[in-house]
């Protein structure tokens, strides 16, 4: 194998939303000599790109897929072989191409750009401050609020529109509505978007992959 066992570790059961968690089914279809990989899972950008990377890592051949990426659900579906042209061999294979494609899929999951905010504490903080995030088309997928004697000291979890990463432009919006020595980026970069990348339009590259199958893409090979 041409990976890692750490580079597939899952996520913290105790960090991650169960209603997040990818489902995950792997039949063989014995007469066709392939096995169906099938995955629901939320909608996030690079989600493709990780499925078939993770299944060429496994020296697997994706000779057939149909994706639909329409609403914040996304369903995968490949059809897949060994190099010698075998199907999934074992219950135990089986359970490890489930479990890599699980974690595969959760471990870019992320809460969002974190941001802390400490400041006086005053009526009407709260709804002020969540106010101008959406305002800036920002969502908040979790806060964490604490007063400290006369000081509010809050944790926002902030992500953009259909979870994508939040962009640096917004965040100085953001900084100079609610004051720049008050409002502090805690998220790393890999989790705040420069305005110089182009916008994501659709993850799963649905410009290409709205309800319809795929053959011989990039890294998805034809098998004869």
């Amino acid at each position: 194998m041409m990976f890692a066992d750490r580079d597939y570790e899952r996520v913290d059961d105790d960090d991650f939303d169960e209603k997040q968690r990818p489902n995950v089914t792997v039949v063989n279809w014995s007469d066709k000599d392939y096995s169906v990989v099938t995955i629901i899972s939320k909608d996030r950008p690079k989600l493709l790109f990780d499925t078939v990377c993770t299944l060429t890592d496994m020296q697997y051949v994706v000779f057939h897929a149909n994706i639909d990426a329409e609403g914040p659900q996304a369903y995968q579906e490949y059809y897949i072989r060994h190099i010698d042209g075998s199907p999934v061999k074992s219950d135990a294979e089986r359970q490890r191409v489930i479990q890599c494609l699980e974690a595969a899929i959760e471990r870019r999951v992320s809460e969002g750009l974190k941001l802390e905010l400490c400041t006086t504490d005053r009526v009407g903080l709260l709804s002020n401050v969540t106010r101008i995030f959406r305002e800036n088309s920002l969502t908040v997928t979790r806060a964490e609020v604490t007063t400290k004697g006369d000081k509010a000291v809050n944790t926002f979890y902030v992500s953009g529109a259909s979870g994508y990463l939040v962009d640096s432009k917004t965040i100085e919006s953001i900084r100079q509505a609610i004051g720049n020595t008050i409002l502090k980026v805690k998220g790393t970069p890999d989790e705040l978007k420069s305005t110089h990348q182009d916008s994501p339009t659709r993850s799963l590259f649905s410009g290409l992959f709205k309800s319809r199958s795929f053959v011989n893409f990039g890294l998805v090979k034809s098998y004869s």
